[in-house]
């Protein structure tokens, strides 16, 4: 656990803006009096003029105020200016087609916004906006609308565009839609990074990192076990978003949102292992395997923990080596420690 490091260590972190000390560490600038977060994206001050500190009342107390850019008190590090107001826009006009035009109107570079877009979700802005846009499109189908309602809610002249593009999005034809269970999906933004929400009135089927090597392949495994997706709005994924911040807050140990993600019986017997396990400790994959009495399966413990495909509410990232060193986590190690400190203190805060 890394609740705080030496300062030279501290001191390449800040240099490399490492996310993985988000929360438990600050540094504080001697010659302007301000504090940040590592990540602060400000000119790196010189190494004789900086401070570290475990926290944010500490760094307070020392007499440095809160760093405007990157501004340490909040829960969450700062989106870019960019990704909050678009973000916002999409989410009021999401029949919009949104064109390098209206981005420069607003004052954004489009370079800017497709890499920014890039960096925090994976796909483009104009990929964003159009799953949103094809989400709210799946909608007016599933309420008894024509398709050719649908086509042209989603900004779609060609009949044949459109339905190849809604074939991509949820790997079915939009005739055949309503006859499916239709998933809703959605972007949640975290302390650590984006994650995608998959969900329906039963609960959540899916909650991983964006940056997950293994998220394509998930969602096509769920289209196949359960059925198609769209984005959108749904009342599950708010009631998620919910229970995810105040999780990040600290203010959560045990989530009440719904988990449904479909596995075998022996992955769900698993997966219902590892929500036994106490927020602030961690087990073995041989542990987890006694526990459940099967002792000699600890490979495929192993391989179910691996299979799960609902991040921190089913916490596989509690389950480390033998030897206390992290394992594989796909939504990389930092993260997984990163998780674990969390939690530990989140634990040792508790009454």
């Amino acid at each position: 656990m890394h609740m705080l490091r030496d300062d030279d260590t501290l001191f390449t972190a800040l240099i490399a803006r490492d996310p993985s000390y988000e929360g438990f560490a600050y540094v504080g600038v001697k010659t302007t009096g301000i504090f940040c977060r590592l990540t602060c994206p400000a000119r790196k001050p010189k190494r004789t003029n900086v401070v570290f500190f475990a926290c944010r009342d500490t760094a307070q107390e020392a007499g440095f105020r809160p760093c405007l850019r990157c501004k340490p008190l909040d829960i969450k590090p700062p989106a870019s200016e960019a990704l909050r107001v678009l973000q916002q826009r999409i989410k009021a006009e999401p029949d919009r087609r949104w064109s390098a035009g209206d981005l420069k109107s607003l004052g954004y570079d489009p370079s800017t916004v497709r890499r920014a877009f890039q960096r925090e979700y994976g796909v483009t802005f104009a990929q964003y906006a159009r799953s949103q846009r094809l989400g709210l499109a799946v909608g007016t189908l599933q309420q008894g609308g024509s398709v050719m309602d649908a086509q042209l809610d989603a900004g779609y002249e060609s009949g044949s565009g459109f339905r190849e593009a809604i074939s991509r999005l949820i790997g079915d034809a939009p005739t055949r839609m309503t006859a499916h269970q239709i998933l809703t999906a959605q972007w949640l933004d975290t302390t650590i990074g984006a994650m995608l929400a998959v969900v329906d009135d039963a609960g959540v089927h899916l909650l991983e990192f964006a940056e997950r090597k293994a998220l394509p392949n998930e969602i096509k495994r769920l289209r196949e076990r359960v059925g198609p997706i769209r984005f959108g709005q749904h009342p599950m994924i708010d009631r998620l978003a919910g229970d995810i911040e105040q999780y990040f807050s600290g203010q959560l140990t045990a989530f009440t949102v719904p988990v449904v993600q479909k596995g075998t019986a022996f992955e769900a017997s698993v997966w219902n292992a590892l929500q036994q396990i106490p927020v602030g400790q961690t087990r073995s994959y041989g542990a987890l395997a006694h526990t459940m009495e099967r002792s000699t399966a600890v490979r495929a413990v192993a391989r179910a923990n691996g299979a799960n495909q609902v991040a921190i509410i089913v916490p596989c990232h509690r389950v480390i080596g033998a030897d206390g060193s992290m394992t594989g986590y796909g939504g990389k190690i930092w993260r997984k420690q990163w998780l674990l400190n969390h939690e530990q203190r989140m634990a040792t805060a508790q009454p």
